[in-house]
């Protein structure tokens, strides 16, 4: 007994030396955001950061030579956080916001391209973002909330006390006249903006925008033009689905935009569709296409440069417009998009050069430039970083009428004839799509791949049913069936596994973040075949949910009505309905603040494990939201996620 408790000790030990070790490997990784290549393709900027702290640098170099890039020095001193790069048409200035002084005001600057003679252009008081200049270079217009905050469903929602919804603040378009430093709201105030876009003229604004309030109304957004010398709104298109990224063409003549079923804004994936300026002639150009557009840019008239998911990883083709047909330029395993939430991709005016955050499960995030498809590095801030975590390989496998496609992490060292547990990570969304990223990002949510791998287990990460990167068809295959075919497509992928993989079956493991917590906490009601489970920010009750959570129109496209019109269809999609089932050990994790998916999920779903004599146990973090913010709580999350399944599966 002595020596068998010794040896419990040691190993503990070591799980906390190695935990400690990772975080702090990949608390040191270098981030980019923001990604802005200059139209002229000459200067490319970007927001750099660490994965363990909050503060963000807007470095600035130019894509030829070997210089190195220069850091945006700012006359404030302090922590700051930079958001939002755009160059002027000319090249020659670049545009962002900074908290720089002002720790919760953005305030928007303005700085050469050599990186020097850094001015604050606007005083502002409210939540600011997005900034886009005008053709003529006289103007700079962003999206505004006049004195009240912002930033979405994703942040901590701020305490609901006194009178509900009685006060609505809309996001509105801000146009900045740099000679004067005039601003004036240009939108509508009973519209909240969500994307928009000059026109070539520069008389005119399309945007994606719905009544307030805005966090909950995205999933009904209308596209409207606004005419900024009359400050009235139009609308030229209600969609069937959801709608981002309107865009002009360089003509004036023609307006493009992604629509699909799509559970986040900010995380964009559908068909490319076309129509006239005043709404007519609507064309789907990629109907049926075996891929989710994220992100475009006009380069004619008659050709778009697309921005795809393929499967798991990501392609950029031509799309001719004549004839609907489409080039593949470049495809990679790696997630790039251009817009919407932490952009990480940038084209030049005439798209034939671009610029890239890339990065791999085994290679450390680098910035990269060049025309495109043919792309050199250009920093070189994580070359002593070293995946100590398995290969990640795809792998593909087939059910039902489907072909699945994830990805696999095997542990560090895998020994001959030894079998090892595995743990399955499923993605949130339901309408997104796991991409092979290093596991250090904004919010940590992904460093447990690699401590799961380091710590002697498989890792599979499925892109099933609902998933973006095989066309509509696919995304919105789960509509009216959440849980069902997404968990059919993931057991599956587990069945092929353990046949290619030495892959012990009597130790699996399930994991997940927003829908896929919902989904942890629906398949230990549905399978005994699990023997720990980490349900993250989940949704145990699809009923009780649509009364708590702020953001409820997301539900209507997806279940096909209210709960209020169609209790049912919620009803045998909610965990809660099959509780007495689950026999499977369960950790239950949730933000305090949560807006997307209430706490009180996660209690309701605890709570009935606990009555049920189930091992549970929950953790509540103080005032988080949807995504982490605090690098202790990231920290803890992970610790607490691997001492959980080391307890259950080793």
């Amino acid at each position: 007994m002595k020596h068998f408790l010794m040896a419990f000790l040691l190993a503990m030990t070591l799980t906390a030396q190695n935990m400690q070790q990772l975080t702090e490997q990949l608390g040191k990784t270098v981030l980019y955001g923001d990604v802005a290549l200059s139209p002229d393709g000459a200067n490319l900027a970007w927001v750099e950061s660490t994965a363990a702290t909050t503060s963000k640098q807007t470095y600035i170099r130019e894509t030829s030579g070997n210089a190195p890039a220069k850091l945006v020095k700012l006359p404030t001193t302090g922590e700051r956080t930079d958001f939002d790069l755009a160059w002027s048409p000319d090249s020659k200035t670049l545009a962002f916001f900074s908290s720089a002084g002002e720790r919760d005001q953005r305030q928007l600057w303005a700085v050469t391209r050599d990186a020097s003679d850094a001015k604050k252009i606007a005083k502002l008081n409210g939540y600011a973002a997005r900034p886009r200049w005008s053709h003529d270079g006289k103007r700079i217009a962003f999206l505004y909330i006049e004195g009240a905050g912002g930033g979405g469903p994703l942040m901590a929602a701020p305490p609901t006390t006194g009178v509900i919804d009685t006060a609505i603040h809309n996001q509105r378009i801000a146009v900045l006249d740099i000679a004067n430093g005039q601003l004036r709201q240009v939108s509508p105030a009973d519209l909240h903006i969500y994307d928009y876009d000059w026109s070539p003229n520069d008389k005119t604004f399309v945007a994606t925008a719905a009544p307030g309030p805005g966090d909950n109304n995205w999933w009904i957004a209308q596209i409207y033009t606004i005419d900024i010398a009359k400050l009235n709104a139009t609308s030229i298109y209600k969609p069937t689905l959801e709608v981002a990224v309107p865009r002009w063409s360089p003509d004036g003549n023609s307006i493009a935009f992604i629509e699909g079923i799509m559970s986040d804004e900010g995380f964009h994936g559908g068909d490319l569709f076309t129509m006239t300026a005043n709404g007519g002639d609507v064309l789907n150009r990629t109907q049926k296409r075996k891929a989710s557009v994220n992100s475009f840019i006009w380069q004619a008239p008659n050709r778009i440069l697309l921005v795809e998911y393929v499967g798991g990883g990501s392609a950029i083709s031509e799309l001719n417009l004549t004839d609907n047909s489409a080039r593949t330029i470049w495809k990679g395993p790696e997630g790039i998009h251009a817009f919407g939430n932490f952009p990480n991709f940038a084209f030049s005016k005439d798209g034939k050069f671009a610029a890239a955050m890339r990065s791999t499960y085994n290679s450390p995030p680098e910035v990269f430039a060049g025309p495109l498809g043919e792309w050199r590095q250009l920093t070189n801030n994580n070359a002593g970083l070293q995946a100590n975590w398995g290969k990640a390989e795809s792998i593909d496998w087939t059910n039902e009428e489907f072909n699945i496609q994830g990805w696999l992490v095997p542990p560090t060292k895998v020994e001959p004839g030894k079998k090892y547990p595995m743990v399955v990570f499923i993605h949130g969304g339901p309408s997104s799509v796991t991409t092979s990223d290093w596991p250090a990002s904004f919010g940590m949510s992904r460093a447990i791949i690699a401590a799961l791998s380091m710590r002697g287990y498989y890792v599979l990460l499925p892109n099933p049913r609902g998933s973006y990167g095989q066309g509509e068809d696919f995304t919105r295959a789960n509509v009216k069936d959440f849980g069902s075919g997404d968990l059919r497509d993931d057991l599956a992928g587990v069945d092929a596994a353990i046949k290619k993989y030495p892959i012990d079956p009597n130790r699996l493991g399930v994991m997940g973040w927003s829908y896929g917590g919902f989904m942890t906490m629906w398949t230990v009601t549905q399978t005994d075949r699990f023997r720990a489970a980490v349900a993250g920010a989940g949704i145990a009750n699809w009923q009780s949910y649509y009364g708590q959570n702020l953001i409820g129109q997301w539900m209507i496209p997806f279940f096909g009505a209210s709960v209020y019109d169609d209790p049912a269809v919620y009803e045998k999609s909610s965990p809660i309905r099959f509780i007495k089932n689950v026999k499977t050990p369960t950790l239950v994790i949730v933000g305090e603040r949560d807006a997307e998916c209430p706490a009180s999920q996660s209690y309701e779903f605890w709570h009935a494990l606990k009555t049920l004599g189930v091992p549970t146990k929950l953790i509540v973090y103080s005032g988080e939201g949807h995504m982490f913010i605090e690098p202790k709580h990231q920290v803890d999350r992970l610790e607490q996620t691997m001492a959980w399944f080391d307890k259950h599966l080793k």
